[in-house]
C-alpha cells in the first residue's frame, strides 16, 4: 500500500499546511516576472489549480489503470505509477530554486496520475494475491493506507517538522520517499495469479 493508497492520503492531505506559503511564493514570483504585484483573484485562481488539478490527475490515472494494469501485469503498473510520483516530487521540490509556480501545478497534476493508477491497482493486485481467508482483512489495507497517509501528511506539515517557509518544497517533495521504497521492494514480490492465468495464459506461473 506505501505506493498505492498511501500515496493517494498523502497528497491530499499535505497541500493544507504550505498554503500561505505557496501563495506567498505565487505573488513574489510573479511581482519579478512581471514587475507588478498580482491581483488577489490571480493568486486564489493559481491556488486553485494547484489544489484542484490533482483531482484532474487522478482521473487520468483511473481511466490509465485497467489498460495498463493487464497491458504489463499489475505488479508492473504498480511500479510504473513510481515514475509520475518521482517526476512530481522533482517539480514541486525543485519549483522555489527554478522561480516557476507553474512546476508545482505540474507537479500536482503528475502526482495526481500516481495516485490514481496506485488507488486502483492497489485494490486490484492485494484482493488477487490474497488468500481466500484473508481476502477481506487485505482489501481493507487500502483505506488503512489512506488514512496513514493523511496522518504522515498532516505530521510532515507541522512547524516543528517540515511546515515552514523555508522547507515547504521539500514537504512538497515527500511523495518521493515512499515512491523509492516501493521501487525498492515491489520486485521482489509475486505477480497476480489471476492476471498469470487469465491475461498471460500462465498455468504453471499462477499454481
Amino acid at each position: 500500500g506505501i505506493g498505492g493508497a498511501f500515496q493517494y492520503g498523502l497528497q491530499v492531505s499535505i497541500i493544507n499546511s504550505p498554503a500561505e506559503f505557496i501563495k506567498s511564493f505565487i505573488h513574489e514570483t510573479w511581482l519579478k516576472r512581471y514587475g507588478s504585484s498580482p491581483a488577489e483573484e490571480v493568486i486564489t485562481l493559481m491556488w486553485s489549480f494547484i489544489v484542484s488539478i490533482y483531482s484532474i490527475g487522478g482521473l487520468l490515472g483511473s481511466l490509465s489503470a485497467g489498460y495498463l494494469s493487464v497491458r504489463f501485469g499489475r505488479k508492473k503498473a504498480m511500479l510504473f505509477a513510481n515514475i509520475p510520483a518521482l517526476l512530481s516530487a522533482a517539480l514541486m521540490g525543485l519549483s522555489r530554486l527554478c522561480g516557476s509556480f507553474e512546476m508545482i501545478i505540474a507537479g500536482r497534476l503528475f502526482s495526481g496520475v500516481c495516485g490514481g493508477i496506485g488507488l486502483n491497482i492497489h485494490l486490484m493486485y492485494a484482493g488477487e494475491c490474497a488468500p481466500r481467508n484473508l481476502r477481506g482483512l487485505i482489501a481493507i489495507t487500502a483505506s488503512t493506507a489512506i488514512a496513514v497517509g493523511k496522518f504522515v501528511g498532516f505530521a510532515l506539515g507541522l512547524r516543528e517538522v517540515l511546515g515552514i517557509d523555508a522547507l515547504w518544497p521539500l514537504l512538497m517533495a515527500a511523495n518521493m520517499l515512499p515512491a523509492l521504497v516501493q521501487l525498492l521492494t515491489l520486485p521482489f514480490f509475486p505477480d497476480s495469479p489471476r492476471y498469470l492465468l487469465i491475461d498471460k495464459k500462465d498455468k504453471e506461473g499462477c499454481m
